[in-house]
């Protein structure tokens, strides 16, 4: 997974170890565990998939070259749509401080269950609901979204220290998905739309 990661131009040494130190066919169903390391998002249940390595590790890098970042990795993140929590065991690897939160219940335990044995203590799951954001751990020097809606939801912005950047798929009146980029300065917000993705729908509220 890691050559193929390199091969198709990940050059980020943090992102390659970060990848590299977790397990995923750990957060799969052990039926699909041959297929874990395949570059291809795959079933976790209650109708939500955990993204392709390359996506992951891809969003992860935008993250880590935003303006603001610190040269030794990234501070407090916050990740929308835990999962299975395989993204954020990545994050784990470089960044201070992860909130990840859920809006599935369901998720949230299992979640909960995969990430026990690999006693990550910079790692706090919340179930909640992502459109808002988590603002008891903001300002966050870096947001990641798992899931994509038609706009960035005000509060995620509102969380982003200055400096930081969010990184969050975000579709167009046809439905298309593409990474929308957005770095936070003293002057205000600049946005960048980046490639073609292909998310789960972010949806409110619990379930």
């Amino acid at each position: 997974m890691l050559r193929r990661l390199a091969a198709g131009g990940m050059g980020s040494a943090p992102v390659l170890q970060a990848m590299g130190a977790v397990e995923r066919h750990h957060f799969v169903d052990s039926g699909l565990a041959n297929q874990a390391y395949e570059d291809t998002s795959l079933p976790i249940g209650f109708g939500q998939t955990i993204s392709k390595p390359s996506v992951v590790a891809r969003m992860i890098e935008l993250l880590l070259a935003a303006p603001g970042a610190r040269t030794d990795g990234l501070g407090r993140v916050l990740e929308i749509g835990t999962g299975c929590g395989y993204q954020a065991a990545v994050l784990a690897r470089v960044a201070r401080e992860v909130y990840s939160i859920e809006r599935l219940r369901g998720l949230h335990e299992r979640a909960r269950a995969n990430l026990r044995s690999l006693r990550l203590a910079n790692v706090h799951l919340i179930f909640g609901d992502g459109m808002l954001g988590f603002a008891s751990g903001a300002p966050y020097a870096g947001i990641l979204a798992a899931a994509g809606g038609a706009a960035v939801p005000t509060a995620w912005c509102e969380q982003l220290a200055i400096g930081g950047r969010l990184v969050a798929p975000v579709a167009d009146a046809s439905g298309r998905q593409s990474l929308l980029v957005i770095d936070r300065s003293a002057q205000g917000f600049t946005q960048s739309v980046l490639e073609s993705v292909h998310f789960v729908p972010l949806k409110s509220g619990i379930g």
